[in-house]
């Protein structure tokens, strides 16, 4: 695979800020229609989300949602990478890239040649997989896909399994689906919000998001409905569908790269194992690594979110330093009531 082009001027630049707009601005007439007929209600940190097929979005991603329903084809040897937010998909998208092009971009930068930049060390993970939804299909119908020419393509999306294009579902291509424990998605979830939109800060308090977290409420929510579709799909179909904790990705990180690779059709040589190509794509995929690097620490995307944004602390067990002893009670019991019972546990 030859690396995509890592410009962030080729992304668009209408996306992530219209999450909030109230206005109906770029919305199609088939989208206005829609909203006029589905639940809402206010959301804390983005004005208004609306219930569609049980799942809550803004309505500039209801339009991308369409968008890419209506016009994206996938092809057999597609590689997608799905995530409920704040899940781990910077690192995913980072390991994934990293595994692909490992071929023109050896991990290691100082087996590098001289002349050459690792697409990684210069460009946030999320300008080089693109999100079909918050980028792609944000505000145009057909975005330019010749970006993506080489094979396999690589897209991320936060999208349930119910709407996925019908093109996703029925081709041969790979989906990995990355989920987390719900007390740290959330916890994650909460200081996102309140960086990105830091006027709110004051009014975002914690216990009014996390009451909504736990009614199912919030972009792309409930939580519990969209791992448990990707987990029971992965069950019936395990060649398409590779399900993954960002637990064990953290416990056993050269364990689940191996399969990870393997999944996708890009394994180790033992020529490869030996060399420690696993250990150099995940030294340079860390958090420490990615987070210090200049266009992660003080650059931007181009719809406006600081670069930063995406790197706080990627710990497991941080909602311990947030939540109260009721408030992890409440969600254990949504855990266990939602999840357990069908042996996803965490």
């Amino acid at each position: 695979m030859v690396a995509e082009k890592s410009s962030d001027s080729n992304l668009p630049t209408t996306a992530l800020p219209l999450l909030w707009d109230e206005d109906n601005e770029g919305l199609s007439q088939e989208c206005k229609d829609l909203i006029a007929t589905l639940p809402t209600e206010r959301h804390l940190a983005m004005h208004k989300l609306y219930q569609y097929q049980g799942f809550w979005f803004p309505k500039i991603v209801l339009q991308a949602l369409l968008n890419c329903q209506h016009h994206f084809q996938a092809h057999d040897s597609d590689i997608l990478l799905i995530t409920s937010p704040k899940c781990g998909t910077t690192w995913l998208k980072a390991l994934t890239f990293a595994i692909l092009n490992r071929k023109t971009h050896h991990p290691n930068p100082t087996r590098m040649p001289s002349s050459t930049t690792h697409p990684l060390l210069t460009a946030n993970p999320h300008a080089l997989v693109r999100t079909l939804e918050t980028t792609l299909y944000t505000g145009q119908t057909k975005p330019d896909l010749s970006l993506f020419s080489s094979s396999p393509r690589v897209f991320a999306t936060h999208l349930p399994y119910v709407l996925l294009p019908e093109s996703i579902k029925l081709s041969r291509c790979k989906i990995v689906y990355l989920c987390r424990n719900p007390k740290d998605q959330f916890i994650s979830a909460w200081h996102f919000q309140n960086m990105i939109r830091p006027e709110i800060q004051e009014s975002n308090k914690i216990e009014e998001l996390f009451e909504q977290y736990c009614r199912g409420v919030g972009p792309y929510g409930p939580f519990w409905d969209h791992m448990l579709e990707y987990y029971k799909k992965s069950l019936e179909n395990p060649n398409k569908i590779m399900f993954l904790r960002y637990e064990d990705m953290k416990g056993e990180p050269h364990r689940v790269l191996k399969d990870l690779a393997g999944f996708i059709g890009y394994g180790f040589s033992k020529e490869e194992e030996d060399d420690d190509i696993v250990g150099d794509i995940l030294r340079l995929c860390s958090f420490e690594n990615l987070s210090n690097l200049k266009v992660n620490k003080s650059e931007k995307m181009p719809h406006g979110i600081e670069n930063k944004a995406y790197f706080r602390r990627g710990e497991v067990g941080d909602w311990k330093n947030f939540l109260k002893f009721d408030m992890a009670e409440q969600l254990d019991a949504i855990i266990q009531e939602k999840l357990e019972k069908h042996g996803l546990k965490f």
